[in-house]
């Protein structure tokens, strides 16, 4: 379902911060967010320096340990819908793909080739428990977030598109909203783009208080205690 209330500003103002920092907002909104919606493992990031970025999520699922099924015309007709959905409204988007097999990335549906045909279908980045691999000639600009670097694509395949799929502890569904950034990626619900600027507000000017006494001279308990009060009198 398109999301209709939200602007691209409403989107792009929250690359103004990284992941972190919007779940400490998700948080502040609400304590629910404390223990889901994000990913809980490690993750291989394809360029660190690279901004945030924030899309709706286009999800799939692949194999690459075990050949496809079906005919050649089924395959690529089902690579032509999950293109078809990368390239629809709302955008932009950002690919959310699930690695089924045993061991996850065996062979990697992000090279050279994928992440090139992404950018140009209007695509910020991939987040995935698979591989990616073509480390030097991936699409600048574009972020990969993956399980491991591998070499081989193997039988790389996919095996369901627009459908719930879960990344290191990150459920997600079709269209959801992600934040992802280089510590890794967040569902970041519909209701909350437009509050979290004002809750990250609070709690940077909660925060400046206290980091504002532990970078001074002088600094000891009982001046963090007086801190501590005065940030959270903050509203």
């Amino acid at each position: 379902m398109a999301k209709t209330d939200l602007t691209a500003a409403d989107l792009n103002k929250l690359t103004e911060w990284d992941t972190p920092t919007i779940c400490n907002g998700l948080e502040h909104l609400s304590s629910e967010y404390r223990v889901k919606s994000f990913t809980v493992e490690q993750m291989q990031c394809f360029d660190p320096s690279l901004p945030p970025i924030i899309g709706y999520a286009r999800t799939a699922m692949i194999r690459s340990m075990t050949p496809p099924e079906g005919t050649p015309e089924d395959i690529r007709e089902m690579r032509a819908q999950y293109y078809e959905t990368i390239a629809a409204t709302p955008n932009p988007s950002i690919s959310v793909i699930q690695d089924l097999d045993p061991t996850p990335g065996f062979g990697a549906f992000w090279g050279e080739v994928n992440t090139a045909i992404h950018k140009g279908l209007g695509c910020l980045g991939v987040v995935t428990n698979g591989s990616f691999r073509d480390i030097d000639a991936c699409a600048p600009g574009f972020q990969l977030l993956g399980g491991k670097v591998a070499p081989s694509h193997a039988w790389v395949h996919l095996v369901a598109i627009e459908c719930e799929v879960n990344i290191f502890g990150m459920a997600v569904k079709p269209n959801d909203i992600i934040h992802a950034d280089r510590h890794g990626a967040v569902v970041v619900p519909e209701e909350c783009v437009k509050e979290l600027p004002s809750a990250i507000d609070i709690l940077t000017r909660r925060e400046a208080i206290i980091l504002e006494v532990a970078r001074s001279p002088g600094f000891n308990v009982d001046i963090l205690k007086k801190a501590m009060a005065d940030s959270a009198e903050i509203h």
